[in-house]
């Protein structure tokens, strides 16, 4: 038999398919999401919850208190949208040019929202629900925003948790990985300087294109000869810029990708082995290379104990069978990170379906069905963690 709080999110369904529908058409991107966080505002303001904006810029923190525990827990949701364009056609689609809700954070905050208003209702915890709606996920850095503006000082959260939506996994379903669950993550950009000149006379120049082609593949040595095969990394050049003109040696070329690492010290070798690489190349052929490496997102790695309470939560829910307590680390990075790096907490993924397009793609669309699951799952975590048999 289902929990009764799945049949209760399920009486919100409609309501909150219109909110999550009304973000999709709007879409903002990290540090613009000044309309959707006023909705988020307005609606927890609406059912009685505490409300604190401009947390971390475009921040929202809704506060719901219970009881005379002292316990507090946070729940996190992300609210930005990403740079590219909406192709699926739906009614609800994308009414803004080259942004679009491509990663599900609209379902996201639609679940959130469900559960603070689930929560205020049912009242069935003791102690403090902090409802964390943060901006910036993709890159932009909204969760160390939020923390440098005193998410944690001013509203103290025992343990986080947070949720993302996971394309092919069938609607209903649940998964966690416990221990280092993402990928740490890095931008590197490599300018390489050489001389300039005539494409008729390369005898007169020191061509970058040519080192810059040498770089590129001389960096895939790092993870295969520099890592030890019992750990993971993933290093991609991305990005490769020089040149105007066909018959032109241009000066410069530059370099650009991303690097995924599940343990930061890894991070630091592949970044202190970039280094190395990049400019001795560039300078056995005369050039010079500039690295620049930006780390930014820690891995993501669950607490053992904090990740059983959302996969148990989970399992109330829909069913143990229901739940994989032991998926596979991914590559991508979250940087949910940062919070659970300062605060204990679990992450968990809920199914968007098995016929739903991946995230980061044109088609993509988060799954309104998915929605009653998330709100359950959210709600039942802060029962667990905050029970109404315990006293202050």
């Amino acid at each position: 038999m289902p929990d009764p709080i799945l049949d209760r999110a399920r009486q919100h369904q409609a309501e909150l398919t219109e909110i999550r529908r009304d973000i999709h058409a709007h879409p903002e991107l990290g540090m613009e999401e000044y309309r959707t966080s006023e909705i988020v505002a307005r609606k927890l303001a609406e059912w009685g919850i505490e409300v604190h904006r401009n947390v971390g810029k475009t921040g929202v923190v809704g506060v719901l208190r219970n009881g005379n525990g002292r316990a507090s827990v946070g729940l996190r949701a992300d609210m930005d949208a990403l740079p590219m364009q909406e192709a699926t056609g739906l009614p609800h689609a994308s009414t803004v040019p080259n942004r679009m809700h491509a990663c599900g954070h609209d379902g996201h905050t639609a679940m959130l929202l469900g559960a603070a208003k689930v929560l205020a209702e049912t009242r069935n915890f003791n102690g403090t629900v902090n409802f964390i709606f943060q901006p910036a996920e993709e890159g932009l850095g909204g969760a160390e925003a939020m923390i440098k503006d005193g998410l944690f000082a001013r509203f103290p959260c025992d343990a986080v948790f947070g949720m993302h939506n996971s394309p092919g996994l069938p609607l209903g379903e649940f998964t966690v990985s416990p221990g280092a669950a993402m990928a740490g993550c890095a931008f590197f950009d490599i300018v390489i300087t050489g001389k300039g000149a005539h494409g008729a006379h390369p005898q007169q120049s020191i061509d970058p294109v040519v080192v810059a082609c040498h770089v590129g593949t001389a960096l895939q040595s790092i993870v295969s000869r520099n890592v030890s095969p019992n750990d993971t990394a993933v290093l991609s050049v991305t990005r490769v810029h020089s040149g105007d003109a066909y018959n032109v040696i241009p000066q410069t070329a530059s370099l650009g990708g991303t690097v995924r690492a599940m343990k930061s010290e890894i991070m630091d070798l592949v970044k202190t082995n970039m280094l190395r690489v990049a400019t001795h190349v560039a300078a056995g052929f005369g050039a010079e290379a500039g690295v620049d490496f930006r780390i930014l997102f820690p891995p993501l790695v669950n607490d053992a104990s904090e990740l059983k309470i959302a996969a148990d939560a989970a399992a109330t829910v829909v069913g143990e069978d229901r739940i994989d307590r032991n998926r596979a680390s991914v590559m991508a990075s979250e940087d949910f990170a940062f919070m659970m790096n300062l605060v204990p907490g679990g992450h968990i993924r809920i199914g968007n379906g098995a016929d739903s397009a991946a995230v980061h793609n044109q088609l993509y669309d988060f799954n309104d069905e998915a929605i009653p699951y998330g709100v359950a799952v959210y709600a039942k975590i802060a029962e667990s963690k905050l029970p109404r048999d315990t006293e202050s």
